[in-house]
């Protein structure tokens, strides 16, 4: 069954008319009138819907009945990811909101190939923002990761509160003594953050900044993964480890 995510907040009942973005995907699927949709407003659960009405540039949807569904996993983690050039970064946000991030902090850095600023780091925040969206659409999810705006580690740091009791704070670095197996078998109930730097990772002088904000530098082995594949390889470890699948 299609699904659309929609500012809420929706109810059951409710008739109205669906935003442009969703009557373009409603149009690119060659959806007709009578056809069974699912809505979601990111507070949580789905709605099952019937599309009522389809014109040119309009849609109109009934909502029949609210399911308290969801697909999030058993913890909160953070990706705090350096920015990557490219498409990688896309491709890198898509995927964590599939394997069940919380939330996305964009980190720009030192060594890092991206320079984001003023209304071009605005512009980069809302089109990941929208990819966190489309991405809960397919996937399942009714909760919507958060991206924040991108900033400096400095910035980012600095704006960090302090850890909470068992919070992890977690640095993936090639020069880490501490391994993945040496993490919770069970799933925290306090928050984790997981950071990786950009292509050339965090400078030397970062990372000591980082581990001084609390933060374990944390090794995946002998193979030096890229930064669009180091992220993804931990989440998808932690839901085998901590009961995400």
């Amino acid at each position: 069954m299609p699904r659309f995510h929609v500012d809420g907040p929706l109810f059951a009942g409710q008739t109205f008319t669906l935003p442009d973005d969703v009557v373009r995907h409603v149009h690119v699927l060659r959806l007709q009138t009578g056809d069974a949709i699912t809505l979601f407003d990111g507070r949580g659960g789905e709605y099952r819907g019937e599309l009522v009405d389809i014109a040119k540039r309009a849609a109109i949807a009934r909502i029949d009945e609210h399911s308290d569904r969801e697909a999030e996993p058993p913890y909160r983690v953070t990706l705090a990811q350096g920015v990557a050039g490219g498409d990688k970064m896309d491709w890198l946000i898509e995927k964590a909101v599939e394997l069940g991030v919380s939330d996305i902090a964009p980190i720009t850095a030192e060594r890092g190939v991206v320079r984001l600023a003023g209304e071009r780091a605005q512009r980069r925040q809302a089109h990941w923002q929208a990819l966190t969206r489309a991405a809960c659409e397919q996937c399942g999810r009714n909760r919507v990761p958060e991206v924040a705006p991108p900033r400096s580690v400095d910035a980012w740091l600095a704006a960090l509160p302090a850890p909470a009791d068992g919070e992890l704070r977690l640095l993936l670095s090639p020069r880490a003594e501490v391994s993945f197996a040496s993490l919770p078998a069970v799933a925290p109930s306090s928050p984790v953050t997981l950071m990786i730097g950009p292509e050339a990772g965090f400078s030397p002088a970062e990372e000591s900044t980082i581990i001084e904000a609390g933060f374990s530098a944390l090794g995946l082995g002998p193979r030096m993964l890229r930064t669009e594949t180091a992220g993804i390889a931990v989440l998808a470890a932690l839901a085998a480890r901590w009961g995400g699948w």
